[in-house]
């Protein structure tokens, strides 16, 4: 009998040491695969960053270009102004023509000011778009984890 209780506890231990070792190796493996989504996750989120950052120079930069544009024309049309002021052949003429460059000019500014507004507002909703997608996939995803 005392065979039989000797086999019977090594048997236990036995299964016990293969039970303990398959549980640490399932939590391992679930350490290792929840690292490897994480780390995945991490990587999505890194290339929604530079997606958003991508986005937001490339509408500073169509910002800038506009403004660019803008001056330019806007120096231009100061020059021509100045021309056809100092060719004036009366007080009136240069009135009327100062009048004309005022009104065309603040139409230009004001439609310019548009035109950056859309643009600001394209570059924001570019920028944005990544991270809101991120943002929704991991509340997808604490959402399915419930």
């Amino acid at each position: 009998m005392a065979t039989t209780g000797a086999e019977t506890l090594k048997t236990t231990v036995e299964q016990f040491a293969t039970a303990g070792n398959q549980a640490f190796k399932d939590n391992v493996e679930k350490s290792l695969a929840t690292l490897n989504e994480l780390n995945a996750h991490s990587k999505k989120n890194l290339e929604a960053v530079v997606a958003s950052v991508t986005a937001a120079t490339k509408g500073a930069e169509a910002l800038g270009a506009q403004a660019m544009a803008y001056s330019k024309k806007s120096v231009e049309d100061q020059v021509a102004a100045a021309k056809a002021l100092a060719g004036a052949k009366s007080v009136q003429e240069a009135v009327e023509l100062q009048t004309a460059f005022v009104k065309t000019s603040l139409e230009a500014y004001l439609a310019e000011v548009g035109k950056w507004g859309e643009t600001v507002a394209a570059s924001v909703k570019d920028s944005v778009k990544p991270l809101n997608e991120r943002v929704t996939a991991t509340v997808e995803k604490l959402q399915a984890a419930k």
